[in-house]
């Protein structure tokens, strides 16, 4: 038998360590190669990680909770072969015995095989939910009970509901237990007290505020938000684009982009073509600022807004964007927001955007004033589609008419971009939407 030792792989060209989310196998089990194994947080991403060989999950070496640098030892497997891989170092003989004692008993929680915690919790539920040991371990601590679980919003991979869900629930239920607890008024003490029929009923708990702590994904977003308006001066300039020609080309050729390439065509990938363009023409949009330096970028990476289904936001990156045809442009919109939904985004897909699009129009906004994804320089925000009576000019005069039209809200970092840059290139994003081809192939 062979024993070798699994490492924290390298998630991402920056992702320099990794927090241990959840073990999906216990010491034990047989594990086939490829097979998810653990679920590891980075600053970028959550991500199931495979186990590179098959074998027996011999012994864990990082605990739910652990943050581990890259290439640091993270289990052992052990495996038929002759050739043994040396084990990795023993523990830290000047190891506090106390540090020692808890790290040998949550090592131990976590590793215990079985159905359940013992305490009615099941590994996993009838609706197919995986509880990881060391939520289970803090359910039969806290008393919650299985139905609690099932109930409970997970935010990791699949709706899995992690260490920080559970911890926030807890926290949770404590104000709500407290605030319930509180004493009413003796209505039986001798004096002016009111009867019983004058008496208000009280109910402490209606109208309680409830304290939601910030997940992880949420506590990034807030932080890189503020940074970005520390950072970066914002201005906003916006353009109303008439698109009618981009809706009735779209309306004409989405059956055949569904019939013939199994995809559904969407204003988004044709909106991500124009800007494209547009950065073509306008390069300097497509920088990056470096201390008193000016980086101009070859690539065009282009980042998109996505809205997950926990109310949190991510920007997964098209990258070389300017290298997709529309059809190509299309598939990759759609792969990329679905695997962003469920969470199966590569580390690498969420960083080294260049300029950033977010679609507001989705939600039914008309505009929006963006902010900057760091260390980009601009960001766009396309509002909802709306018909209009408009003036339209002809060779015989003008009149009015129904249009199709789109507020474009460009925010860029007034630092390098001044509004002449901004606005011209906003403007030329609307202007390849207006002279759109309505005799474009399909």
């Amino acid at each position: 038998m062979a024993v070798i030792e699994m490492v924290m792989p390298k998630m991402g060209e920056s992702v320099m360590e990794g927090t241990v989310l959840s073990w999906l196998k216990n010491v034990g089990e047989n594990i086939e190669e490829d097979e998810s194994i653990l679920e590891v947080a980075t600053d970028k991403v959550d991500t199931e990680i495979p186990a590179a060989h098959a074998g027996i999950l011999k012994e864990i070496l990082a605990r739910e909770g652990d943050t581990v640098e890259v290439g640091k030892p993270i289990a052992i497997i052990e495996t038929k072969g002759d050739a043994a891989i040396p084990s990795p170092n023993p523990a830290n003989p000047q190891q506090d015995p106390v540090e020692k004692a808890e790290e040998l008993l949550e090592t131990a929680m976590a590793t215990v095989s079985g159905s359940s915690n013992g305490d009615g919790t099941p590994r996993i539920s009838e609706s197919g939910k995986f509880f990881s040991p060391l939520v289970r371990s803090i359910a039969k601590e806290e008393n919650i009970s299985v139905a609690e679980l099932e109930a409970l919003q997970g935010s990791g991979s699949e709706g899995r509901v992690t260490k920080y869900d559970i911890l926030a629930y807890v926290k949770t239920k404590r104000k709500r237990d407290q605030v319930a607890a509180m004493p009413t008024p003796d209505v039986q003490s001798a004096g002016a007290m009111p009867s019983a029929s004058q008496q208000p009923i009280l109910t402490p708990a209606e109208g309680a505020d409830e304290i939601i702590e910030m997940d992880r994904m949420r506590k990034m977003t807030a932080e890189r938000m503020v940074a970005s308006k520390q950072i970066s001066p914002h201005v906003t300039s916006f353009v109303e684009a008439d698109v009618t020609k981009v809706v009735a080309w779209k309306n004409k050729a989405k059956n055949k982009f569904l019939s013939r390439d199994g995809v559904k065509l969407t204003f988004t990938p044709i909106l991500i073509e124009a800007i494209v363009k547009a950065i073509r023409d306008f390069p300097m949009i497509n920088v990056q600022v470096e201390g008193d330096n000016i980086v101009k970028k070859r690539a065009i990476n282009i980042g998109m807004a996505t809205a997950l289904p926990t109310g949190n936001l991510i920007v997964p990156v098209i990258h070389n964007a300017d290298q997709f045809s529309l059809i190509g442009l299309t598939k990759k919109v759609n792969d990329i927001v679905a695997r962003a939904r469920s969470n199966k985004l590569k580390p690498d897909e969420l960083q080294g955007g260049t300029y950033t699009v977010s679609n507001v129009g989705s939600f039914g906004n008309v505009m929006g004033t963006p902010i900057i994804m760091q260390p980009q320089v601009a960001i766009m925000a396309i509002g909802a589609i709306q018909k209009k009576p408009s003036v339209i000019a002809t060779p015989e005069g003008d009149m009015i008419g129904i249009r199709s039209k789109m507020f474009l809200s460009h925010s860029y970092d007034h630092r390098v971009v001044d509004g002449a840059l901004g606005g011209m290139f906003v403007k030329k994003v609307a202007d390849y939407l207006e002279a759109y081809d309505l005799k474009r192939a399909v």
